[in-house]
């Protein structure tokens, strides 16, 4: 089901330039028992990229509306919202002023295997670079062209992939973020110049202050990645997947993810209904 500024349709005009230059923003929600339990957090990010784009936000009321319309009655499902910056012309130049467009949309939940959450994954280390641009580092832009050239690199026995900037520092996987624990601590990379500030990857470092874990946001090599103690990746649909093997590097479900985990179950039921 499709909601596109309230009205139920699967149409979108083609001069939207969200379709001509990824000229906007989306966020991906979980719903549970027909409720999206992180609604505020995802506003709040959308929020900052609406701004960080110079598109107007959206209304909290009306966004909120349409998306429990779509989530009532879905047991599990998943919400994705996009804001374009409406129709316009041939040309890079917005009209002035512009109208945005607001997307609303629902889809299944996806059929990952209970295995990725209970044995973990393998992960590939993709050859494609992410390019450095400050000015969108963070938000969830359109523009998802990078992505998808990873994700056509991804052997079939691989769930995700790991990403690079130009300088070969790990920033995060392909529709995730990455977390090692080494030497005791809990490492994520900075998010300066590229990639996506995940919501799950803040619950985690939030909830690991609460437990004393110690957590640092430093950069990462690859090479880190093979002396790690432990490897997980995080979104919101996810939650969060041990990582079982990097290259020839095999790991455990350590103790660390194993607490955050668990955490994230007494709130956020990524499990709940499964088979």
């Amino acid at each position: 089901m499709i909601l596109v500024n309230g009205e139920t349709t699967e149409r979108l005009p083609i001069d939207d330039r969200g379709l001509a230059y990824g000229d906007g923003l989306f966020e991906t929600l979980a719903v549970f028992d027909g409720a999206c339990p992180w609604f505020e957090r995802h506003l709040a990010r959308l929020g900052v990229g609406c701004d960080r784009l110079g598109l107007p936000r959206p209304d909290p009321a009306q966004l909120r509306e349409e998306t429990e319309r779509l989530a009532r009655g879905q047991p599990r499902a998943v919400i994705k919202w996009m804001i374009t910056a409406g129709s316009g012309g041939r040309g890079y130049a917005r009209p002035d002023p512009v109208q945005p467009r607001r997307i609303v949309s629902r889809h299944s939940w996806p059929d990952y295997p209970l295995a990725h959450w209970e044995e973990g994954i393998a992960l590939f280390a993709c050859k494609l670079r992410l390019s450095a641009q400050p000015a969108l580092a963070g938000i969830k832009h359109l523009n998802r062209l990078e992505q998808v050239l990873a994700r056509r690199e991804l052997p079939p026995d691989c769930a995700e992939g790991v990403l690079c900037n130009a300088e070969g520092e790990v920033v995060e996987g392909i529709a995730s973020n990455l977390f090692v624990v080494r030497d005791g601590t809990l490492i994520t990379p900075p998010i300066g110049d590229c990639g996506v500030h995940g919501l799950m990857r803040r619950w985690v470092l939030e909830t690991a202050m609460e437990e004393d874990i110690d957590t640092a946001i430093e950069p990462l090599r690859p090479e880190d990645l093979e002396q790690a103690k432990e490897i997980f990746m995080t979104n919101t649909l996810i939650g969060l997947w041990p990582v079982r093997r990097y290259g020839a590097k095999m790991l455990e479900r350590g103790p660390v993810q194993q607490r955050l985990f668990a955490r994230l179950l007494e709130t956020y039921p990524v499990l709940d209904g499964r088979p």
